[in-house]
């Protein structure tokens, strides 16, 4: 049975012949977006009577689903695949490949394309729809299947969070021909692109916001060629001006600033409400420094499409450019949450074996790939909420840490205590009866007796302050006062319970404010435990402070709960005298919604443990000790300082991660990425070949879109491709490796990108 395995194609061996096959045709109907990367199944006989035949599938993308041939090619590929019995005079017959399937999903049309290979024999295609039934195969749906497989191949390429196993990558598009292809094929069906959805953070996908845009902008946009799809948007805004938004961003990255300023004055008198328009001007803007310009725009943009979570995004980020946290953190509150869907996949099968072959000339330089002691963390690490956030979580999450990086833990809790209503003041206003409608309507009966005219602040969702005057008339209430604010803010109703305040997966215990000794992160905190104790203050961007042996509540203060609607029933503490004589009132703020409640006690972990460990680093130096921890504490904990914005203390945790022998890609990829931003040659190649190992073992074997070519055409475009590939040379890198390195290269003198010439 051994003999019945490829040699360098992964696979896994089904239970049941052809059970992969049942489960995707019954799982189509489930299938949202792109769907899932195609599914080759081969049937493998050894021709004996009476010998059952073995069923195995794998899944594959990157290729070219333009024709039944292409894909019956690929599996006769697989037929000089299986390995050769080692044992040449055995009287065991030899497995073969008897028969194979090839099933694409077609976005468009939301069918499932399949192509059945028998050896010897013939090719049937054939088209499966969402109820099992079947269908013939036009050259419409070829098109589309052959779009799909695309842009399935261009973004599924290097998104971390999307893993299968037996996944084999290859390259989409391998000549300067097949940019052609995919640009007619993106020509004809764009007017569709909206049919095959959009990324998360987008609520409504239209003609410009959708995966087929997405993927012509990431595979030209990486590599820095914008003249073909501006060549092909130049066509296409003819017949739908909104697409101009698209062909101004083509002609910027071409630094045709000009022509792109041109280009959307005369767009934005056709199609003036257009959000995607306004965007571009913005960042256009942002990049010459005109923020108060461009935060007209973003408001602009705002009022267009208020339901979608980036304009929202988009105005909140040129808040903080401008210093205006206050206003951030309202347009903040008020941006609209999607619910994550992540991407299609394939619904698991029990295996009965699997087949992974190691890719013996690149891999001997990994680490083992075995579970040791440096793969367990401290579990508080494991715990923290905020690596679990996707979509426009995450995006509002990204949002408030560059906040904090800005002003600090403290400000940001003022400027949070001073735009919302907090618990304690909510409180306080219902004990003294002033949000009980006869309290609210009395005392505005006798303020409009006897003032009349009243001057009101209002605090708008896009951040602005402006102040009305209003005659109130005898009926008035409170409510209807503040009715021209939204009522969504104000209409969110929950417990003032600890549960709710942990709803986005923390736990309160972890909040407890304990001496720093005694708060473990890791298993090496407890090392040394006669050492005198030591707290640290987190200052501006949450640097920290030495300040001698204090508890950690009091240098970070955990967040009082913000009011959210009605207080929990039950008896409540009567307010100090003390505080019921501050001056309050609910016109001049807002409630807090409760996932922006939820963010900021996610940020309090991040930022709690992250104090915790600098002042443990700083602890450890004064005393001459080593600090030790595992390698995934270290990978954890650089990925904690990115999210804050420590990219040098990120980097080092990262570093020290690759001193243990853990295997892992992250720690490679996120260091190969900042040498690249920093246009270190040397440390990014060397890193780069780690990356390529992990990719080529985990069955990656495309060149481009990937994190390394995107990370050497940036290099290229400063130092030339000349210069890495001398590096490449300098390392005396075996045959294999070398190979393989070389490839990104010649990708961008084929391709032309830029830097390739010198």
């Amino acid at each position: 049975m051994d003999n019945a395995s490829f040699k360098d194609v992964p696979e896994l061996f089904e239970v049941d012949l052809g059970e992969a096959l049942v489960a995707r045709t019954e799982s189509l109907s489930t299938f949202r977006e792109l769907g899932p990367p195609d599914l080759c199944h081969v049937q493998k006989s050894t021709g004996r009577s009476g010998a059952s035949d073995l069923g195995s599938y794998h899944y594959v993308s990157g290729v070219d689903a333009s024709s039944s041939a292409s894909l019956a090619a690929y599996i006769n590929s697989l037929t000089y695949a299986i390995e050769d019995s080692n044992t040449w005079f055995s009287k065991s017959a030899a497995w073969k490949v008897k028969n194979g399937c090839y099933c694409c999903f077609n976005a468009f049309s939301r069918v499932d394309i399949r192509v059945d290979v028998k050896i010897p024999g013939g090719v049937n295609a054939y088209v499966i729809d969402l109820r099992g039934e079947r269908h013939d195969a036009t050259q419409e749906i070829w098109q589309e299947t052959y779009a799909s497989a695309l842009l399935r191949a261009i973004l599924y390429s290097d998104d971390p969070t999307y893993w299968l196993e037996a996944y084999r990558k290859l390259d989409p598009i391998t000549t300067p021909d097949g940019d052609i292809r995919f640009l007619q094929a993106a020509e004809k069906l764009f007017l569709k692109g909206w049919q095959v959805g959009s990324d998360p953070e987008i609520q409504v996908a239209t003609v410009v916001s959708n995966h087929l845009t997405a993927g012509i902008m990431k595979y030209f946009g990486d590599s820095g060629r914008f003249q073909q799809p501006a060549n092909l948007f130049e066509k296409l805004s003819a017949r739908e001006p909104e697409i101009a938004s698209l062909l101004a961003k083509s002609y910027i990255g071409m630094n045709e600033e000009v022509k792109a300023v041109q280009i959307i004055s005369a767009a934005m008198k056709q199609t003036p409400q257009s959000y995607t328009l306004l965007h571009v001007q913005c960042d256009f803007l942002r990049s010459k420094g005109k923020l108060d310009w461009a935060v007209k725009l973003a408001r602009q943009a705002v009022n267009c499409a208020p339901s979608e979570f980036v304009t929202w995004e988009k105005l909140t980020e040129l808040y903080i450019d401008l210093g205006q946290f206050e206003s951030a953190l309202l347009t903040l509150n008020s941006c609209p949450m999607f619910t994550f869907n992540g991407r299609d996949a394939h619904r698991s099968l029990p295996t009965a074996r699997l087949n992974l072959p190691f890719q013996r000339p690149i891999g001997e330089i990994l680490p083992e790939k075995q579970k040791t002691a440096d793969d367990d963390a401290d579990p508080a690490l494991q715990r923290l909420p905020a690596p679990g956030l996707r979509g426009t979580w995450a995006r509002a999450y990204a949002l408030l840490t560059r906040l904090v990086s800005q002003i600090g833990w403290d400000e940001l809790l003022k400027t949070r205590s001073s735009v919302f209503v907090m618990e304690e003041e909510y409180r306080m206003q219902k004990a003294q009866g002033d949000i009980s409608p006869l309290g609210s309507t009395n005392a505005v009966n006798g303020k409009a007796r006897s003032g009349g005219n009243s001057s009101t602040a209002v605090i708008h969702e896009d951040g602005t302050v402006v102040t009305r005057h209003s005659v109130i008339s005898n009926s008035t209430t409170l409510a209807e006062m503040s009715a021209d604010d939204d009522a969504s803010t104000r209409g969110v109703v929950s417990s003032s319970s600890a549960a709710d305040v942990w709803s986005a997966g923390s736990s309160p215990d972890i909040a407890d404010s304990i001496p720093i000794p005694t708060i473990r992160i890791s298993t090496e905190s407890q090392r040394d435990g006669d050492l005198s104790p030591i707290a640290q203050e987190p200052g501006v961007n949450g640097e920290a402070k030495r300040n001698g042996p204090k508890e950690m509540g009091d240098t970070l203060e955990k967040p009082v709960q913000a009011a959210a609607g009605e207080a929990a029933d039950g008896a409540q503490e009567p307010p100090s005298p003390s505080s019921a004589q501050e001056p309050f009132s609910f016109s001049n703020k807002r409630l807090c919604e409760r996932w922006l409640d939820n963010l900021f006690m996610v940020l309090y972990e991040d930022l709690r443990v992250w104090t915790i460990f600098r002042a443990e680093v700083a602890h450890f130096k004064t005393q001459h000790v080593a600090y030790r921890k595992t390698g995934f504490e270290w990978e954890i904990l650089g990925d904690l300082g990115l999210r804050l914005h420590h990219k040098e203390e990120a980097k080092e945790a990262y570093q020290r991660c690759l001193d243990t022998p853990r295997y892992s890609l992250k720690p490679w990829s996120k260091l190969m990425e900042m040498y690249a931003d920093e246009g270190d040659i040397q440390r990014c190649v060397q890193a780069a070949i780690r990356v390529a190992a992990y990719q080529y073992a985990d069955y990656a074997e495309m060149t481009f879109p990937t994190h390394i070519a995107r990370c050497f055409f940036k290099l290229g475009q400063i130092h030339g491709h000349a210069k890495i590939s001398f590096t490449l040379l300098s390392m005396g890198l075996p045959d294999s490796i070398l190979k393989i390195m070389d490839s990104y290269l010649q990708y961008g003198k084929a391709f032309k990108v830029e830097g390739y010439d010198f």
